[in-house]
């Protein structure tokens, strides 16, 4: 590849690639309960010195992540080894008080506008000089 040289406005020189490549972003990879399963018994069967480096060559694997998945099993079990959700765990609970707080919210309101009514009702009877109904007058 033949690299350019030139120079920018304040006369130092630039190293300019033509044909400069776009590295893709990597990206996170996720393995399979079977996977790391099947990777774990194959490491725990090596007896000889560098076998285990063999199998994470291959796989292209790093030692943490076999150490990391043996602790996910011994704590969790089967569950420790499958594929986990990232990001904030989602609360059930957090849900139902959101919606109960909106319902209430709303309940509040509609509460306000009934008794407002009610208050320019009994404004336009006092006004209207109307009888009052004694059952209405038990309800408070």
């Amino acid at each position: 590849m033949e690299k350019k040289m030139s120079q920018n406005e304040n006369g130092k020189e630039n190293n300019q690639d033509p044909a400069t490549e776009v590295v893709p972003k990597a990206q996170r990879r996720h393995y399979s309960y079977e996977y790391k399963q099947r990777i774990l018994a194959e490491v725990d069967a090596c007896t000889q010195p560098g076998e285990v480096g063999a199998i994470l060559r291959r796989e292209g694997l790093y030692y943490q992540i076999i150490g990391k998945w043996r602790n996910q099993f011994k704590k969790q079990g089967q569950v420790g080894l499958e594929a986990q959700k990232r990001g904030p765990k989602v609360d059930p609970q957090a849900a139902e008080l959101a919606r109960l707080q909106r319902e209430n919210e709303r309940l509040r309101l509609k509460l306000e506008r009934a008794e407002l009514i009610i208050e320019v009702q009994k404004k336009v009877s006092r006004m209207l000089d109307l009888p009052r109904d004694p059952n209405l007058e038990d309800l408070k």
